[in-house]
């Protein structure tokens, strides 16, 4: 793992390099992903690193355990509480659709998560803007694989230290780099609504998703549900779509 850990440092270094940039910021939610990003990135670019913490309706818990990471790794920190923008954002768009006539409430609560991720993205983009900084994304390889992320949201960004990690990978990446261990423990989840958590939401397990990433024998229902996720989110990997002119 020190030798993982040295080379993702490295490759860190030179996307900054090679961006002409001055350094790293990512969003830290107090979840394991985050946490490891926080701490590769503090080793990559000691004064030039930034940690945002954007609560949204954020459990106390969750904030403390934010905080920890951010006190662990050592790494410069910024707070943007986006619960009342998020509020006044959802509710204009809610009373257009319902004026209209066409709010659809089965989708109303991933609306409104995916609105989250969106707003945090773009708060990351205007901080690294003042910055200088590239935004670096947390998703790991199981996320990745089953695009378990939000389009243009903790998926928009400019660079994946992680992308070729499995879940059990990362938590083994945040033992070696001393993450506190309540955050490499804890079940993972996206924050997106109340006691939200991301193996209850996709219906897998992240081991059994490691398994399968691993090529290892896994239930043929397991299996299913992962193939399953992995082509509906086909789009989420690959470029926009083009017309091209014969």
């Amino acid at each position: 793992m020190e030798n993982e850990v040295k080379k993702i440092i490295e490759w860190l270094q030179e996307q900054v390099r090679q961006a002409h940039v001055d350094g790293l910021l990512v969003g830290v939610s107090g979840g394991l992903d985050s946490a490891v990003v926080a701490n590769l990135i503090k080793r990559a670019c000691p004064d030039n690193s930034l940690g945002v913490m954007m609560p949204i309706h954020t459990s106390d818990s969750n904030l403390i355990d934010a905080r920890n990471v951010i006190e662990q790794a050592a790494i410069d920190s910024l707070t943007i509480d986006l619960t009342e923008t998020h509020q006044v954002m959802y509710d204009q768009i809610q009373n257009g659709l319902q004026e209209k006539g066409q709010f659809n409430e089965t989708n109303d609560q991933l609306a409104g998560a995916n609105l989250r991720a969106r707003l945090r993205m773009s708060t990351l983009y205007t901080i690294a803007t003042n910055y200088n900084y590239l935004v670096v994304g947390t998703d790991n390889a199981a996320e990745w694989y089953t695009g378990y992320f939000t389009k243009y949201g903790d998926g928009g960004v400019d660079i994946l230290p992680i992308v070729d990690f499995t879940k059990t990978e990362v938590r083994e990446m945040a033992a070696f780099l001393g993450v506190p261990e309540q955050v490499v423990t804890k079940k993972p989840s996206a924050d997106l609504w109340e006691d939200q958590t991301d193996e209850q939401e996709m219906g897998v397990s992240y081991d059994v998703i490691d398994a399968y990433l691993k090529g290892q024998e896994i239930s043929a229902a397991d299996k299913a549900t992962i193939e399953r996720m992995h082509q509906r989110t086909e789009h989420k990997r690959t470029g926009l779509p083009q017309f091209k002119r014969s």
